[in-house]
């Protein structure tokens, strides 16, 4: 018996003896076992990858019959996974609200990036497929999603476009339309618009650092973004008495022992009497706030405690904890307040005390004030403040249009725009380009001077004609 070198297939194989023949085949050359028992043991095998896959509870595609472990590796990075590898690399650095605009624009694009294919989820499992898992960095804590998003970000991951799909100028037109509409189908705002199409520029801008693109689609169109209104609406600014009236009516919500409203009224007085931003009345602690028996006082405002949810925040919790808007972290703002606002948060704090750590207002649980709660607070005492046609009407529609009705009363008051601008936390640009707005009423006395400018008296106007 002689030992040989067998090639089989043209792979060197360690020697081994054969009976009384010698065994050699060359490259192209037929080997000497049956190609029956070849196809079969290849048949036994495939067969095994898809009980061991069938076992696991894997998906198999409709189309090609095979589990997601044993389907081909396409060629082009579909816009979903390249979507995801974005959403990754921009998670950890951004802001929550950063993060919500975020997820919703991937969310959006994405839907619109579906190719046809069976087995296409319902809209709405869909969407919260997308919005809750997809494009969220969960933590390692977070429990495994729900069979049925399971299944639909499954479908997602076949059936979504290649990235390069965007290179059709036509195609990215067709997803920048679509984000003139919400994830529901309504209208998007102008400023909705333009943010989500920032998001989505800078999302492409990425894939060009990558490579995966030679340049930013969005550049090849010609694509109107809707326009921004700047300026305050005018009509939602209220006066004096009103905004007087409306803090009145305030303390009425809820009745007196369960003080739903009456813990509030000194929140939106710091609206109105100190301009501050809604988050950043919330965020305010007693440390921070110089209240003297008499005269004016002053507020150091460092924090903004937002609502944003607790899938954005990455801590738990509903509040964002953050410094001023468009400031660096840490800088104050010091703001000074009138008399009245003095003696308002004085009595709210004997009556109502502090939170634990120091904050002015907190609900009945001593939590954080939500935005829904003071929403609700706020609407109630519009009904009760109000006549039925400013109710029906846009004056004093948010709380947030406090802040409004003290920037265009300090403004009209006389008080140095860059002044007002200081206190508001905002650039002299922004204040008269925004906040630069009458109260309602002063229309009146505007009226009565250009009356007497013209002559005119009780409303009667004098004929004018041609000097002979």
């Amino acid at each position: 018996m002689k030992s040989h070198d067998v090639r089989v297939w043209g792979i060197r194989k360690r020697p081994y003896k054969t009976p009384s023949y010698d065994v050699r085949w060359k490259v192209g050359d037929a080997p000497p076992f049956s190609e029956t028992f070849r196809t079969k043991a290849l048949a036994d095998n495939f067969r095994a990858k898809l009980l061991r896959a069938a076992q696991k509870g894997e998906a198999f595609d409709t189309e090609t019959g095979l589990p997601d472990s044993m389907a081909p590796v396409k060629g082009s990075l579909t816009w979903y996974d390249f979507a995801r590898a974005y959403v990754a690399m921009k998670w950890p650095h951004a802001a929550p609200n950063s993060r919500d605009s975020l997820n919703e624009t991937m969310t959006l694009v994405t839907t619109q990036l579906l190719g046809e294919r069976p087995g296409r989820p319902a809209d709405d499992v869909l969407r919260r497929a997308l919005r809750g898992w997809a494009f969220v960095v969960q933590s390692e804590e977070e429990h495994a999603p729900p069979v049925d998003i399971t299944n639909a970000l499954r479908w997602v991951g076949k059936a979504s476009l290649p990235l390069t799909t965007l290179k059709n100028p036509a195609d990215i037109r067709s997803v920048l339309d679509s984000l003139k509409l919400t994830l529901s189908g309504a209208p998007a705002a102008a400023e909705t618009v333009r943010r989500k199409r920032a998001v989505l520029f800078n999302a492409l801008a990425y894939a060009v650092e990558r490579g995966d693109l030679p340049e930013n689609p969005v550049t090849l169109v010609k694509w109107k973004l809707p326009k921004v209104t700047k300026e305050v609406d005018r009509r939602v600014v209220v006066n004096p008495r009103q905004a007087a009236e409306l803090l009145g009516a305030v303390s009425y919500v809820g009745g007196y022992r369960r003080a739903r409203g009456r813990r509030l009224v000194a929140l939106f007085a710091c609206m109105y009497f100190g301009g501050l931003r809604p988050a950043e009345a919330v965020a305010l602690r007693r440390p921070d706030c110089t209240l003297p028996d008499t005269g004016w006082g002053s507020l150091i405002l460092e924090k903004s405690r937002p609502t944003v949810g607790k899938r954005w925040t990455g801590t738990g919790e509903v509040h964002d904890n953050r410094g001023l808007k468009n400031r660096p972290v840490n800088e104050t703002r010091i703001v000074p307040i009138p008399p009245r606002l003095v003696r308002m948060l004085r009595t709210h704090i004997e009556e109502f005390g502090t939170a634990k750590d120091g904050r002015l207002f907190a609900n009945e649980r001593g939590g954080v004030v939500a935005s829904t709660t003071y929403w609700r607070v706020w609407d109630e005492a519009r009904h009760l403040a109000l006549t039925p046609e400013q109710v029906a009407s846009p004056l004093a529609a948010r709380p947030y249009d406090l802040r409004h009705a003290a920037l265009s009363s300090w403004l009209n008051a006389g008080v140095d725009p860059t002044e007002v601008a200081e206190r508001a936390g905002n650039s002299v640009e922004v204040l008269l380009s925004r906040y630069a707005k009458c109260l309602d009423g002063r229309q009146d006395l505007a009226n009565r001077r250009i009356a007497e400018l013209l002559g005119e008296d009780d409303g009667q106007e004098e004929e004018l004609g041609d000097e002979s």
